[in-house]
């Protein structure tokens, strides 16, 4: 009976350089997304506002009549307005099982026992969400950009507007690391997909409510700290350059979103750093 040798065999495969698994994690969740029909479905509806505005940008650059669909600062304003609806329907498909479903899978302890810290691992599920994220706010904005100067021949709309490309970067990226850090958080705190998606609905509608009623009770928009897409409607009046008075100083609506963005990186560092001590 020939025996064969079980010692230790030398890897001859390919090494991966450290700190590169948070994109193996990233690519295998942009990958399972993108197999799903219901997904691409929701993605495709998410750029329905884009065609409809590319039209209305075409339109009023070809004909002189239609001059008054013409795009202005607050097209832009609009449109990221517009998208927050996606920016909810695509966090909630796409992050709510991020963490949460490696919870109840257990899996935690095998990611975690590899060579992988929590940051790589954190970082890999959160780049999972923001591209798709991204895509639908940031991105489309920044095209219908570009085709305004396409359709006009000219860029004298950005040079006379040059404040929307930071404007448009900034409100998009604020709107995605909050949508981002929330429902990673979230995920980390249950092991239903279903159960997280309930608590971030809840949150958004809840919040929107709670400051809609404290506002009538009051008479105040003071409270508008209470709710996270009203106070978004501050930043970006401001950004765009919007006229009118705000709800709430400027700087406030900044430091609300930089307390939920902490808020969130502290529940993550407590919970995945519990699984990481016990393994």
């Amino acid at each position: 009976m020939p025996i064969h040798d079980q010692g230790y065999r030398r890897y001859a495969g390919r090494r991966e350089p450290h700190g590169r698994s948070w994109w193996v994690i990233a690519r295998a969740g942009i990958q399972e997304r993108l197999r799903e029909r219901r997904f691409l479905g929701l993605l495709l509806l998410a750029w329905a506002p884009f065609l409809v505005r590319a039209v209305q940008i075409y339109v009023a650059s070809s004909y002189p009549q239609a001059s008054f669909l013409a795009p202005s600062a607050a097209t832009f304003r609009e449109f990221l307005d517009q998208q927050s609806i996606f920016i909810f329907f695509v966090t909630i498909y796409v992050g709510a099982g991020l963490i949460a479903n490696d919870r109840r899978a257990n899996a935690l302890q095998l990611y975690l026992s590899k060579p992988l810290t929590r940051v790589e691992y954190i970082t890999g599920k959160m780049v999972t969400l923001v591209l798709f994220l991204i895509g639908v706010t940031w991105l489309p904005a920044i095209l219908l950009l570009l085709l305004q100067i396409i359709f006009a021949g000219d860029v004298s709309f950005v040079r006379a507007n040059l404040f929307l490309i930071p404007a448009i970067t900034l409100l998009s990226f604020l709107q995605v690391a909050v949508a981002a850090m929330t429902m990673l958080a979230l995920s980390s705190l249950s092991k239903s997909r279903r159960f997280v998606s309930l608590m971030y609905a809840g949150i958004i509608f809840f919040s929107a409510a709670i400051y809609q009623a404290l506002r009538g009770i009051t008479g105040s928009s003071v409270w508008v700290f209470v709710s996270p897409e009203d106070t978004f409607d501050v930043i970006a009046d401001a950004v765009f350059r919007i006229p009118g008075r705000p709800a709430m100083p400027v700087p406030a609506a900044f430091l609300v979103v930089v307390i939920l963005i902490a808020a969130s990186i502290w529940i993550l560092e407590r919970r995945v750093r519990a699984v990481e001590v016990v393994t």
